[in-house]
């Protein structure tokens, strides 16, 4: 059967520079290690500002999500302007299968090169539910095993850094430590040897130890949201920066437990739709397995004793429990209520809620469930932040910026009583 699609093919993986979407900078940093260590030229992009944004405006329909705006934006940006042969390049992007429009961005995304005259770029899906195939992107289960190790290590990282980064002393002495430890994680994937998984742990906090940080309690700052939203500094506007530059410490859950919740929806729908069993018994499974690398990775944090460990994703789920029906889950569906009340349990009342204008199920899951949250938490500072190409960046930082006043204020009184 004649695909509609171009296909990317063996041949191409000696021709062709796949790029990928900056999503995730420091876990597609490792999978992109991963992935050339593989044979394939695989390159994160970079390039982020106007001229990316313009691209994905001229492109994709403005009612469109901005995340796919700027992701298709990006990749018509490196096209034109990175350097390279379109020619010889290649787009790798994600596939969720589900009712979110983010399973149709690669469709958006071949009508946008079709439009720019480069419909013979191949466009590559990442997905597990058999939408397309590329007999030149086949990974093998070792492979998959080692991306899977790729995306285990950039949360432990994620957290780590974030933590030391907001009360480092000497400023930039941080990123020195984090390159050491890009490196070091680099080789570990190399090496292919996850029993030595809780040595890196301890390793890499032994050299965040190094940096000289602030004894004093800084203020934190939960960034929760759509899922692109809540990671890509393009799209938050390295939101996670800003904080960092106000003096407070951004709260950013791994993508793990994003892994999570796709896995425990399978069962979910087994349970609501009567789905097969198999799904539910695979899904149970995997769970069980990024359950247990989630553990091991919490127990090392909490082992050592200086920063602090996530709360597991079976905590997650129960404090959203009485909030919201889990089988809300378009999107980031019940996720995104639970990792709102989890922070506030933990003692993170403070929460940007991060989305992009227009996007209905976080609009329900999100603003839609703030009432109820504050009602059950009264201390909780919650502020939403849309984000659009027309968005004013003013009046973001300034919603930002009073949810600080407020979180400071809130800290104040604590001290006093």
């Amino acid at each position: 059967m004649e695909k509609h699609f171009v296909e990317f093919t063996k041949e191409m993986k000696d021709t062709h520079t796949i790029f990928l979407p900056s999503m995730l900078p420091i876990h597609l940093t490792l999978v992109e290690k991963v992935l050339n260590k593989e044979g394939f030229h695989c390159v994160l992009l970079t390039n982020e500002g106007p001229s990316a944004i313009e691209e994905g405006v001229s492109s994709v329909h403005n009612d469109t999500c901005y995340p796919a705006l700027l992701v298709i934006g990006q990749f018509l940006d490196a096209l034109k302007n990175g350097g390279y042969d379109p020619h010889k390049c290649a787009l790798l992007i994600t596939q969720t299968g589900g009712g979110c429009r983010a399973s149709n961005y690669i469709h958006l995304l071949r009508k946008a090169l079709k439009q720019n005259n480069m419909e013979y770029v191949p466009v590559i899906s990442v997905n597990f539910s058999g939408l397309e195939s590329h007999s030149g992107f086949q990974l093998s289960l070792s492979t998959l095993i080692k991306v899977l190790y790729a995306i285990i290590y950039g949360d432990f990282l994620m957290i780590i850094n974030n933590q030391v980064r907001a009360r480092e002393v000497h400023k930039g002495s941080t990123k020195k430590v984090f390159d050491e430890c890009i490196s070091l994680l680099c080789n570990a994937l190399e090496d292919g040897s996850y029993r030595k998984t809780k040595k890196y742990y301890r390793e890499i906090l032994e050299k965040f130890d190094t940096v000289e940080q602030k004894t004093e309690e800084t203020i934190k700052v939960g960034i929760v949201g759509e899922i692109y939203m809540k990671y890509a500094p393009f799209g938050n506007q390295h939101l996670e920066d800003v904080l960092i530059e106000q003096g407070v410490e951004p709260v950013v859950s791994g993508v793990l437990d994003f892994g999570q919740y796709c896995l425990e929806n399978a069962k979910i729908d087994q349970r609501l739709y009567g789905k097969q069993w198999l799904a539910k018994t695979v899904a149970s499974i995997a769970q069980a397995y990024v359950t247990h690398q989630q553990e091991n990775m919490a127990k090392a944090i909490e082992k050592h004793g200086r920063y602090r460990k996530p709360s597991s994703f079976k905590e997650v789920k129960k404090y959203g429990q009485d909030m919201i029906s889990d089988g809300v889950k378009m999107g980031e569906g019940w996720l995104l209520t639970s990792e709102m009340c989890e922070l506030i349990e933990s003692g993170v009342n403070n929460i940007v809620c991060t989305q992009p204008f227009g996007c209905l199920p976080n609009h329900i899951v999100a603003k839609g469930m703030m009432r109820k949250i504050k009602e059950k938490y009264p201390l909780s500072n919650i502020t939403a932040i849309d984000y659009d190409a027309s968005a004013s960046a003013v009046n973001q930082m300034n919603r930002i910026q009073l949810m600080l006043i407020n979180a400071r204020n809130q800290a104040s009184l604590q001290k006093e009583s």
